[in-house]
């Protein structure tokens, strides 16, 4: 069975990593207006919101005030700080000890 996945493996990471490199190949010296680059920008922010505050607002059912105070930690350390690493574990840090003081 495993040499019959090789093949289906190789044939799914070709058809995902194809639409990626087209563009590059393709639009690699095409300038990109000001406008959609703004609006490209913003697409990661918009991503990670929509795919990690519906699983933080679920995590900790028990008390819910903590996942907001970790949230908090990580939009006021990252808006005047930046980064990923302090805010993702400073934000771990404050709901635990939410959640081991208040909860």
């Amino acid at each position: 069975m495993g040499d019959n996945l090789i093949p289906l493996i190789l044939g799914m990471a070709a058809v995902t990593y194809g639409p990626r490199l087209l563009p590059f190949l393709f639009f690699s010296n095409t300038p990109i207006p000001r406008r959609v680059d703004a609006f490209l920008k913003c697409i990661p922010v918009a991503a990670i919101g929509a795919l990690i505050i519906p699983g933080v607002m679920t995590a900790t059912p028990e008390f819910p005030p903590a996942a907001l105070l970790g949230i908090g930690f990580t939009a006021v350390y990252g808006f005047f700080k930046g980064g990923i690493i302090v805010p993702v574990l400073g934000s771990v840090g404050v709901t635990y000890l939410a959640l081991a003081g208040l909860g």
